[in-house]
Formats: structure tokens, sequence, C-alpha cells
């Protein structure tokens, strides 16, 4: 086992483990952020350099810092390695740069964005973002287009983490869209206008961490947070079946893989699930959903705790009678 410290916590970990893995396993403050790293898809990481850190000391038989700053998917840890990340002030200034960089193009279409309230994007520019913006050339600007029945291309979103092309790449039997052209012009697009219509396509909804690909079935349907997440399954002969529903009173507006407290899907889902399968009738409901992330989803929900409507000394009420005891602390 390799020990490693990040921003002086310490762990132990597997050889082979990245940076990354290493500080999600002490968890908390210490994990960077990552825009276009997945645990589940082969190849990801080292695109956006959000997760740059600074490695103070390489290993326990060589002290010597690295030159440069590192991108933490991608680097695996030594015996001894001393990381800072939050602790460095040259990181958070890098980490300032690059979310500069991916806002260049990335239009202010939040109010809009069906992603608004579960965007990466959103969490690192409220937390790294700039005041204003210093670029002053034309943005690039793409329409809206549907390349496939359920799922529509905000191409003027992609921040290209080439998440979407992996799960083609290895969810599917064949992949028909990818990156085209280089440079400031690349684009994600579909050979030809083909249409992306295959079992696992929606998956690409899921782990894209902007509103680049948006679920045409709950396209301006309603606000995250006026939703309310249930765990539930079914029997299905094509995946495990398990998956979020997002209700609205007893209607469910869209069906979603579940995902960890980094936003990946524990497990995948196909599009029978996630896009036919809209009655309650349809499936098992095991209860409410914990939203683990810092999202506003899990601002209102029924496991926020209300013990602070009640003065010192008082017993907690049944939940239906919440209400009423705000009420009378209201008047008291």
């Amino acid at each position: 086992m390799f020990k490693v410290t990040i921003d002086g916590a310490t762990t132990e970990v597997e050889p082979g483990t990245s940076i990354l893995q290493a500080a999600r396993k002490i968890g908390g403050s210490h994990v960077p952020p990552a825009m276009c790293y997945y645990s589940k898809l082969k190849g990801s990481g080292g695109k956006c350099r959000v997760c740059l850190v600074r490695v103070a000391a390489g290993s326990e038989k060589d002290p010597r810092p690295m030159p440069k700053l590192v991108a933490s998917c991608v680097t695996p840890v030594q015996d001894g390695m001393v990381v800072e990340n939050l602790n460095s002030p040259e990181v958070l200034e890098a980490r300032r740069g690059v979310v500069e960089f991916l806002l260049l193009n990335h239009p202010l279409d939040c109010p809009i964005c069906d992603q608004a309230g579960e965007c990466h994007l959103q969490d690192l520019g409220f937390e790294h973002g700039r005041e204003g913006t210093r670029y002053m050339e034309g943005r690039r600007t793409f329409k809206p287009i549907d390349i496939g029945p359920y799922i529509k291309l905000h191409m003027t979103r992609c921040i290209l983490c080439y998440r979407c092309t992996m799960v083609a790449d290895q969810l599917t039997p064949n992949r028909v869209h990818g990156i085209v052209w280089r440079g400031e012009v690349s684009e994600i697009s579909t050979y030809i206008e083909n249409s992306i219509d295959n079992e696992f396509s929606g998956n690409m909804i899921d782990v894209c961490p902007v509103g680049a690909l948006t679920d045409n079935t709950f396209r301006f349907k309603s606000r995250v947070w006026f939703t309310k997440p249930y765990d539930a399954h079914r029997e299905c002969p094509t995946c495990s079946g398990k998956v979020v529903l997002w209700n609205h009173g007893n209607e469910i507006y869209r069906v979603t893989g579940r995902k960890d407290e980094y936003g990946e899907l524990e497990e995948f889902i196909c599009n029978t699930c996630r896009f036919e399968k809209k009655e309650m009738g349809d499936w098992a409901i095991e209860g409410p959903r914990n939203i683990n992330r810092h999202s506003v989803i899990g601002q209102n929900h029924y496991e926020a705790p209300y013990q602070g409507l009640l003065k010192a000394g008082r017993s907690l009420p049944p939940k239906k009678d919440l209400l009423a005891a705000k009420n009378e602390e209201v008047q008291n």
C-alpha cells in the first residue's frame, strides 16, 4: 500500500491509484473537481485540466516537488507523495484560469437550461469563476439539433469532455458520433447526420457534466428542484432496472440513473427504462432519494432537518405537522 498526503490528510491506497481517486477516498474538500474524468469510462480524464494539483513531494525516496501542476485524474500516486489542492494558491489561480477558459464560449443561459441546479460547471463557476469576463471576441454559436429521437444537442454549451463519445464506444455496438474538426472549431456531431439510436444512448445525457445533451422528453417541463426524486426499480431484461424517478405530484417527469456523490452513475440504464416507462405502475418505489451532492436539489426535500423550527426543549412534531409548528414558532 502507498501512503499519500493531500492537504494534510493521509490515506493508504493501492499502487496505480490516481491522485484524484486517493482524494475521493479521503473525501470532503480534499477532492479536486473533475469535468472530464469518469471512473466507469476507460480512457477518460486529462482533458479539462480542472483537477490540477501541486505535488509538493514526489515520493518518500525522491521528495523533490514536481516542476509543474499535474492533472490529478491521470497522475498515479507514489509512496510518500505529498499533494496540495486547496492549500496551494498556485492551484487555485490555475483553476480559476481553467474555469475562465471553459466559460469563454459557454452561454449564460442557466435560466433556461434543463441542467441548471445539477450542473457541475455552475458549481465550478460559483467556486472558482471570475466576477466578469475578459474575453472580447465573439463566441461560438450553434443551433440546437436532434441527434436521436430522445436527445437534443446544444453544441454551444459543450466543453468537449469526450464523455458522451466514450459511452457510445464502450456501451453501444456502433458509435455514429464523435469530435469533428480541430482546435477552436471542434464540435460533437454525427456522421452525415446519422441518428443516435441504440438501447443505451440515453446514458450520454447522464454523463454530460453540462447542459449540452438534454432529454427531449423532459425538455422545459420543470426545474429539477421543483421535482421530488425517488429510488425505484423494475424487472428489466436489458439493464439492472435501478433508477431515480423525478416526480411532480404523481406524474413522472423524467427517469435517470442513480448517481453517487461525485455525479457519476452507479449503473448504466437502458432507454426503455429511461424514456418509455413513465407511469407509476411501471415501478416499485423504494423511497425518497437522498441527494448527496451540494446541490439545490437536495435543499428542500424529505431529508432536510427541521429541528431549527423548534425552540429549545420542545419535542419534535410529526412531519405532517411541520407547517403548523413553523407557524406557531413565528407567532411566538
